[in-house]
């Protein structure tokens, strides 16, 4: 049998071996709706032709499936026995149509050639049922499994303790032998050898020695690799495609991260100086409120100094307040001025000159500005309120 046969041979026994006569009766069903070259060139055709030795002839009859209820076999040629030696190459070549001269070709024993016994076997068993059936041979017929040719198909599986029905297939090789030498050349082209029943139809086992198998190349077998590498390039391509495009959104997003991270960056800096800008501006609002005004000091100067007392200049730099006139009470000044909240430690700078004209001593006066310097918290406090603002 052909190797896509054989796999859904397997499907039917592993996957579903409850429905494998209805996907076998399918399967043929579908195969027969196709010609026969087209199913030969699929490995779907069970068609095979049968040689039968007669006395005087090989009579040479085609097993189709063209039918979805069993095999159909038709006679399609004879061969006299005479002739068979004088053909060279393939002696059939000269008698069949070119569309069934490729078919497998099987030898087909008469039923009274071989012997032919029921078993029971485990499930089990069917994966390797000719390995099993081989310590069966010494048991059930008069051969050993040296001395005959030996094959076993399953009649049935039972449901009630899911044993199988076997039957175990053995033709001695001397029955076997002889005949092989008589087909001549047409011995090496054989696939396989089966047994007719009672009614002249083919069991479906093969007693051809392995080594004596013409086996068919599947016709699959290259599409098989082909499709496999194609599957393999397809997948290492998907796979490098797969890992370019993460790469180019792993690159996209580190640019788009950095992007964000110098506006981030920017926004921060901008932030920054923002604060500073609020804090040195609250600092500094701190520090005038902490600072008495011009119009305080004024204020506070004229209720101070006496009425004999005229001033040329104030002066208010920094936190130093400055006194210039004339006065006829200077040296009393210093005395006058303590003791306010807004300056402290008055004191007179450098001598008192008289002054002629006015009959006044011209004095220079200095005192420090109380000033109320900011705490980091109200710093802090003036910060938040600037921002908030």
């Amino acid at each position: 049998m052909t190797a896509l046969r054989d796999r859904i041979g397997r499907i039917q026994t592993r996957v579903l071996p409850g429905a494998g006569g209805w996907l076998s009766w399918w399967s043929r069903a579908l195969a027969a709706w196709l010609p026969v070259r087209w199913r030969a060139a699929l490995g779907l055709g069970r068609d095979r032709l049968l040689l039968v030795q007669e006395a005087d002839a090989l009579q040479l009859r085609l097993q189709t499936v063209d039918g979805i209820e069993g095999p159909v076999i038709r006679d399609v040629g004879r061969l006299p026995a005479g002739e068979l030696p004088d053909i060279d190459a393939d002696p059939l070549a000269a008698v069949l149509s070119p569309s069934i001269v490729d078919l497998p070709r099987w030898l087909l024993l008469p039923a009274n050639a071989g012997l032919r016994r029921r078993l029971a076997l485990p499930a089990a068993a069917a994966e390797r049922l000719r390995d099993v059936v081989s310590f069966e041979i010494d048991r059930q017929t008069p051969f050993t499994a040296d001395s005959a040719s030996f094959d076993a198909r399953v009649l049935d599986r039972r449901t009630s303790d899911g044993q199988l029905d076997v039957e175990l297939v053995a033709v001695p090789l001397t029955a076997i032998q002889p005949r092989l030498e008589a087909l001549g050349a047409i011995a090496s082209t054989l696939a396989g050898i089966d047994l007719a029943d009672s009614s002249g139809s083919p069991l479906g086992v093969n007693l051809l020695p392995m080594a004596q198998r013409r086996h068919r190349a599947d016709p699959w077998s290259k599409w098989n690799w082909v499709l496999g590498m194609l599957a393999v390039v397809a997948l290492a391509a998907g796979l490098w495609q797969v890992l370019g495009n993460r790469r180019a959104a792993a690159d996209e997003f580190q640019a788009e991260v950095d992007k964000r991270s110098a506006q981030a960056r920017t926004a921060s800096a901008r932030r920054q100086a923002l604060i500073d800008a609020v804090e040195g501006q609250a600092y500094l609002d701190q520090l005038r409120r902490g600072q008495p005004s011009a119009i305080e000091v004024l204020d506070e100067l004229t209720r101070r100094l006496p009425d004999t007392t005229y001033l040329e200049k104030v002066a208010i730099e920094n936190d130093r307040l400055t006194l210039i006139g004339l006065s006829s009470e200077a040296s009393s000044l210093v005395g006058r001025l303590e003791g306010s909240k807004l300056w402290r430690a008055p004191a007179l700078t450098g001598a008192l000159q008289p002054d002629p004209r006015s009959g006044r001593d011209r004095f220079t006066l200095t005192a420090d500005l109380a000033i109320v310097a900011p705490t980091v918290q109200n710093r802090q406090e003036q910060a938040r309120g600037a921002r908030a603002d």
